[in-house]
């Protein structure tokens, strides 16, 4: 690691520049608004915990994330297709000696956990302390020694806007750990499992594991998790502007506040139906022995968790055609895939509204716009965990100015972001 001056200096070098560029897919004419950022980040760091002339820090990052294909596939060891993308957290850190983990992220404020009392607190359920202590607890777990370290973060990726802020931070904070304790030992895929152990056990929330992996592991990636354990990862190559479309991911105002119970009934009923028949998940379920015993599944777990169970096998297929088409150059087939998975989501998955208010649907609204200015091209979809948060789209480019000021006009100022997909998802940038 290096001084803070010696950080400030190397920001300025050819070779940091080079390496900035290729992680946030600019040119390094671009780069000044990141390099001012990171610059932020070192003044945070000061002006929060005061360090002497010569405490060595680094500065790290971890993607948000988007998925792309598989909603509501990764908690019953599914597959899905995901990817990082240009909205990230980033963060000075540096280690101390008070046996204390101190983190301040912009906005939020300070989260303070001590490295000797890394057991689980059940009334911090639902908080950061949690995930911050969870993830210490399985770094010890893996056999490492954690310490105190101070660290100073500072996010652009929207909370609640489904690309996976709380994952990003999770990521972000298992960085952070590998690099300082672990000697950066620790895979990519094994920190993002670090980061669903502390958000499943200490956290509180069933979670899958795309989110973290996507955040984790940079680019386009297919993830098969049918072995929790040693998840198949391989990287797709594709270029969507290249194909004459942009990612737009379409915030819709909604909440998450006091949803965790309709997140949480998904993955439920998608392993009652599997308890139903003798396995855990639904990964392990053949497909044919799920439609032989669709009259018992009904009678024994009702519609609703049936026809979940419908859209995670028909997901999963889609996600292996998506792959084939991007890998193949057929965007029109992906596409075509896209539009079958919202449909899925919206029909079987019903993740669009919860039907608690059935005057207040933001999430169809939003669906129904994308699909009206789309006029047939392009491609929308339910994006993440759904319910709120945001819908997701491929729009062409020549319409992306039209696409862009409606949605606006419906959602307010903002609401549709264009974004790129960055190659690298968590990593130190200066060290």
């Amino acid at each position: 690691m290096s001084t803070i001056e010696q950080v400030k200096e190397q920001l300025t070098t050819q070779e940091c520049r080079r390496n900035l560029a290729g992680v946030y897919c600019k040119t390094e004419e671009q780069l000044e608004p990141v390099c001012r950022r990171l610059e932020g980040v070192l003044e945070g760091f000061c002006r929060t915990f005061s360090p002497g002339a010569d405490t060595q820090v680094f500065l790290c990052t971890a993607a948000g994330r988007t998925e792309v294909g598989g909603n509501h596939t990764d908690h019953q060891q599914g597959k899905v297709l995901a990817a990082s993308v240009d909205l990230d957290a980033v963060a000075c850190v540096g280690a101390n000696d008070l046996g204390v983990v101190r983190l301040y992220s912009e906005g939020y404020g300070l989260c303070e956990v001590r490295t000797d009392a890394l057991d689980k607190v059940p009334s911090e359920e639902n908080t950061t302390p949690a995930l911050i202590r969870g993830i210490l607890a399985r770094t010890v777990q893996l056999g490492y020694t954690v310490g105190g370290f101070d660290a100073y973060i500072r996010s652009d990726v929207p909370g609640g806007s489904g690309l996976s802020s709380s994952a990003c931070y999770e990521v972000l904070v298992g960085v952070m750990v590998n690099h300082l304790f672990c000697r950066d030992e620790l895979s990519m895929a094994q920190v993002a499992m670090m980061g669903q152990y502390a958000e499943n056990v200490y956290f509180g929330k069933p979670s899958g594991l795309m989110d973290q992996m996507a955040c984790a592991l940079g680019g386009i990636v297919s993830i098969d998790f049918a072995d929790r354990d040693h998840p198949e990862y391989r990287q797709v190559h594709f270029d969507f502007m290249a194909a004459g479309h942009a990612l737009c991911i379409v915030d819709t105002g909604a909440d998450h506040a006091d949803l965790t119970p309709d997140y949480g009934a998904i993955p439920a009923e998608m392993r009652g139906v599997a308890a139903a028949l003798g396995k855990e998940v639904l990964s392990q379920v053949s497909p044919q022995d799920f439609y032989d015993a669709l009259p018992t599944l009904r009678a024994k777990l009702g519609d609703r968790a049936v026809l979940r169970a419908i859209h995670y096998f028909s997901d999963v297929e889609r996600v292996e055609g998506q792959v084939q088409a991007l890998e193949a150059g057929d965007f029109d087939t992906f596409l075509r895939l896209v539009t079958q998975s919202g449909q899925s989501s919206w029909m079987y998955l019903q993740n669009v509204a919860t039907y608690r208010d059935c005057a207040d649907q933001p999430v169809a609204v939003a669906l129904a716009v994308a699909q009206h200015l789309l006029g047939g091209k392009g491609a929308c979809r339910i994006h993440g965990g759904g319910f709120a948060g945001t819908i997701q789209a491929f729009v062409p480019l020549e319409q992306l100015e039209q696409f862009r000021a409606g949605m606006d006009a419906v959602l307010g100022a903002g609401a549709c972001r264009v974004l790129s997909i960055r190659p690298v998802g968590g990593a130190v940038l200066v060290d």
